[in-house]
């Protein structure tokens, strides 16, 4: 039995001894292995058996890699289950996502990640490029909706202007103002037209941009009504003169310092033809804001001239003479009946005024007043009435006569008693100065039979 037991022990002493005594190859100094560490703790188990081929592990996850267009001079090697990663990576997220994916593979026990993260440079247009070809492969499988959206947008577009025709034909037999009618017309063809682009957005797939094209219409409408504040105004304002109808076409008006006949109104000014022959165009918003004199309103007139007398001469004799050449004039209206008062007793002149009425329609004021004056003037001339300037100069044709008074006699004094009015021509009524009643009532009357320049409710009834 012994000689059996040494020729077991003997030999299985020396395989040990010969095992622990072959001695370890030195590492060289400064050797850094860290990068071939595996990344995660070595699993519990190891199937040994059906395990998959390292090849086909490998392929499959470099072509996963490739797919995603995060990572660039990927390599994927795979041994004993063990993968390992080299390449760059876009981002520290995307070099984690391959690590995990790695992990998550089949038959996999251990990951070396060996990504590098690579910083690029500013100028480095390539996701640029990228997302602009990821982009243009959206855009060709979305064509086929973008086309049937831009059917239903052209079908809207289509219909938003009949249904503006309609409008403004049913707005024709109610409302004969044509911008009101203009402005009713495009209202409706916005509405419908912004409707159909909603539709075509939801149907091509574009909700949300759809629901911000909706909410963006108010944010839009804000920042065009500052950004073009005056331009509103002025439509607003031709909208607000065209209810108001303060004027008509061919009207003479004055308005912000403008003489002129009225030729239109548009969405921006009036336009106003002056005496002169210019057009004049004035904002819509300044016309509205100013005072306007309407000449035509009303057909009757009243103009006033004013002529000076010596004081010499009989005021009511030159009264009838100036009445007499007013009333004989075609142009002049006799009602209101003209009238001669004398507005003011000036240095050297009597200044008589003379008023008198005319169809402002058929007759240029200042024509009129021009023929007046010029026969007035003759007229005084003929009947020898002086018709002196502002001068101070008094004249004594027949001398001046001196009377002596004798010693202690004293001349008697002048009564300081009114003389009755009937023995005063010059305080009684005349028949060119009228009866002295007010003209009210006259321009009460004048004011019934004129057109009312502003059609709308009176708010001081």
């Amino acid at each position: 039995m012994r000689p059996l037991v040494f020729k077991v022990l003997i030999p299985l002493l020396l395989i040990l001894a010969c095992g622990t005594g072959v001695p370890r190859a030195q590492e060289p100094p400064g050797s850094n292995h860290t990068e071939d560490l595996p990344t995660s703790l070595a699993p519990r188990q190891v199937e040994v058996q059906h395990v998959s081929d390292d090849g086909k592990i490998a392929t499959r996850l470099e072509r996963i890699l490739a797919s995603t267009g995060w990572f660039e001079e990927t390599r994927v090697k795979v041994a004993e289950g063990v993968v390992t990663l080299d390449g760059q990576a876009m981002r520290k997220e995307t070099k984690e996502w391959a690590g995990e994916l790695a992990r998550n593979t089949k038959d996999v026990v251990a990951v070396v990640n060996r990504l590098r993260v690579v910083d690029r440079s500013p100028w480095d247009f390539a996701p640029a490029v990228k997302n602009l070809e990821s982009l243009a492969r959206e855009m060709i499988r979305s064509l086929p909706m973008a086309g049937f959206g831009l059917l239903v947008v052209i079908f809207f577009f289509i219909l938003a202007r009949g249904v503006g025709r309609l409008t403004r034909f049913i707005l024709g037999r109610r409302v004969p103002n044509p911008m009101l009618q203009e402005v009713g017309s495009r209202t409706t063809m916005i509405l419908v037209f912004v409707t159909g682009l909603y539709v075509a957005l939801h149907v091509v797939g574009l909700s949300r941009l759809a629901m911000t094209v909706l909410g963006g219409t108010g944010v839009v409408g804000l920042v065009v009504g500052f950004a073009f504040r005056d331009i509103m105004e002025n439509f607003l304002a031709g909208v607000l003169i065209s209810l108001r109808n303060p004027f008509r076409g061919g009207d003479l008006i004055e308005v912000a310092g403008h003489l002129g006949v009225v030729q239109r109104v548009t969405s921006r000014g009036t336009v106003l033809m002056d005496l002169d022959g210019n057009h004049v165009q004035i904002p819509n918003s300044t016309i509205y804001k100013s005072t306007i004199l309407n000449y035509t309103a009303n057909p009757s007139r009243r103009l006033s001239f004013e002529v000076g007398i010596g004081y010499e001469n009989l005021i009511p004799g030159a009264q009838e003479i100036a009445m007499g050449v007013i009333r004989e004039h075609a142009s002049v209206l006799q009602t209101p009946e003209p009238l001669v008062l004398v507005d003011k007793l000036a240095a050297a002149t009597v200044n008589l005024k003379i008023l008198f009425w005319i169809d402002g329609t058929v007759f240029d004021g200042h024509k009129v007043k021009s023929a007046l004056m010029r026969g007035v003037k003759r007229a005084f001339q003929d009947r020898e009435i002086s018709m002196p300037d502002d001068a101070r100069e008094i004249i004594f044709p027949d001398g001046v006569p001196v009377r002596m008074l004798e010693k202690g006699a004293q001349e008697k004094p002048r009564s300081a008693e009114p003389l009755p009015t009937a023995q005063r021509p010059e305080l009684s009524v005349t028949a060119a100065e009228g009866d002295l009643t007010s003209q009210a009532e006259e321009i009460r009357r004048q004011a019934q039979q004129a057109r009312n320049p502003e059609e709308g409710p009176n708010l001081l009834k």
